[in-house]
C-alpha cells in the first residue's frame, strides 16, 4: 500500500474538518508530520476499526472538500 497522502488542503485545516465529523478523534490521534503517513493511518485504522487504505481515501476526500467533511 502507498501510504503517501495526497492532500488538497493544509493538514491543520483537514484535521479540523476530520474532528468535526468524528468527535472521538483527538489532536493526539491526528498528530501528523510529513513522512509519517504510515503511523497516522495505522493509528487511525486501529481507533476507527477500518482498513488503513479506506482511512487514507477518507482523509483525501475530506481534504478535497473543505466545505463539507462528510
Amino acid at each position: 500500500m502507498d501510504y503517501q497522502l495526497n492532500l488538497q488542503a493544509p493538514w491543520e485545516e483537514v484535521k479540523e474538518l476530520i474532528k468535526e465529523v468524528n468527535h472521538e478523534l483527538t489532536d493526539e490521534d491526528l498528530a501528523y508530520e510529513p513522512g509519517q503517513e504510515k503511523q497516522l493511518l495505522e493509528r487511525l485504522s486501529k481507533k476507527m476499526n477500518k482498513d488503513p487504505e479506506r482511512i487514507k481515501g477518507w482523509i483525501e476526500s475530506v481534504s478535497g472538500n473543505t466545505r463539507i467533511a462528510g
